[in-house]
């Protein structure tokens, strides 16, 4: 493995062949990406543009931040600490005012750290971002230090 960057490639498409299968890691800012690999073509092509199309939210019904923010509602805040690794932080971030996760990799970091589809994003490395969309929320993420600490809120199970 390479050093790590502190940007992820933009409009590439790089794979990693498991188990006879191409698998793609999430970084925050969306983009599908994997661990580099002679084998796999950099160009975006026809075939990839399934790839790189965007998904249909995760989301059950649009929240809005001061939803999230009412006492007594129905969302418990949590913290969660993300070390990077060579690839990324293994989450998408999606939305607007407030963000969500809408993807994580299952063998990724922040899956490692309990970070889950349909949190919205509260702050990122103390900084409040629930009036933030998410391209300013994943600027804060890939060019802040390979730690980063995210707090989201999650809906109550009741």
């Amino acid at each position: 493995m390479g050093p790590r960057t502190a940007v992820a490639p933009s409009k590439q498409v790089k794979a990693e062949l498991v188990r006879g299968r191409a698998r793609l890691r999430s970084s925050s800012d969306g983009s599908r990406y994997g661990r580099r690999d002679s084998s796999t073509s950099s160009s975006s092509s026809s075939s990839s543009s399934s790839t790189l199309s965007n998904p249909k939210s995760v989301l059950k019904r649009p929240v809005s931040t001061d939803e999230l923010q009412t006492p007594g509602g129905p969302y418990t805040r949590r913290s969660f600490t993300i070390v990077g690794d060579a690839v990324g932080w293994g989450f998408v971030v999606r939305g607007n005012k407030p963000c969500h996760i809408q993807a994580v990799e299952p063998s990724g970091p922040a899956a490692a750290a309990g970070l889950k589809v349909r949190q919205f994003v509260v702050s990122v490395n103390g900084h409040n971002v629930l009036d933030l969309d998410y391209h300013s929320v994943s600027h804060l993420i890939l060019t802040g230090p390979r730690t980063v600490v995210v707090e989201v809120m999650e809906e109550t199970h009741h």
